[in-house]
């Protein structure tokens, strides 16, 4: 069985963070592990406290993961603080870690090839210095993070105002464009969260970068469409697609890549 490793926050409320990590990377068929950077006390109307560990503390996490059960993908989502993200840097240079998706990517400070990063277009335009209010200005900021960063850069359509497709620039210049509809759902919290962990999960599976990232998005929205409503401010998602159609996502072929 294929392995993934979760680097990043602990969200007690189960709708993002590492638990949202765990479920995305188990239903989308690896076994899921996780080293935790902080544990917050949150719930769907915001975050009320953070108890960040300490790097020495992280480090022994991620070297009791590698050193055992060697994960075949990492994902990276919140690192609250500069030393925290030199560790896990230091670490996974150590142990040449292969397949890492970061989200969110304000965090991280350089890349790698080996390395996708996961923007949407708020934090694209920072990366960048750019402005994105179409297609163009789109593929402009991912291009300029690609080679700013030197590695690959999937600008997430999301926060668009008309439409969800997002698009990938890969390291050695490859361009893909990925349609994706609107789900009417106003309970999005940890989308982030799960498509970042759904492409490592598939990454670690054998998927290519465009493969995996056509494979994530058909789960996250089938996972908004599954409707589920909890909380009283924007709720999770329903990680477990209301039951439906779980064999599919975890087994089948992707279908989002629009050419």
């Amino acid at each position: 069985m294929k392995t993934a490793l979760s680097i990043a926050g602990s969200d007690c409320s189960g709708g993002a963070g590492i638990q949202a990590d765990l479920k995305t990377m188990t239903l989308n068929g690896v076994f899921a592990m996780s080293a935790i950077t902080a544990l917050t006390a949150q719930n769907t109307t915001g975050v009320s406290g953070i108890l960040e560990v300490s790097p020495a503390f992280l480090a022994q996490q991620i070297d009791a993961v590698f050193s055992d059960i060697r994960p075949d993908a990492v994902k990276i989502g919140m690192v609250s603080s500069a030393p925290l993200i030199a560790t896990i840097a230091e670490r996974l240079r150590f142990y040449q870690a292969r397949h890492i998706v970061v989200d969110p990517v304000m965090v991280a400070t350089s890349g790698s090839r080996l390395m996708v990063i996961t923007p949407n277009r708020q934090e694209a335009e920072v990366l960048s210095g750019r402005p994105i209010h179409s297609r163009e200005e789109m593929l402009a900021a991912a291009r300029a993070i690609a080679f700013d960063c030197d590695c690959s850069v999937l600008l997430k359509g999301g926060h668009s105002d008309t439409d969800a497709d997002d698009l990938l620039v890969e390291a050695d210049g490859t361009e893909t464009w990925f349609a994706g509809r609107r789900i009417a759902n106003p309970n999005t919290h940890g989308t982030g969260c799960t498509l970042s962990s759904a492409i490592a999960a598939n990454l670690a599976k054998g998927y290519s970068l465009p493969q995996a990232i056509a494979r994530a998005k058909g789960y996250i929205t089938a996972a908004l469409s599954a409707g589920l409503d909890l909380g009283a401010g924007s709720g999770p998602l329903d990680h477990t697609l209301g039951g439906k159609d779980i064999f599919t996502w975890m087994n089948g072929a992707p279908d989002a890549i629009q050419e």
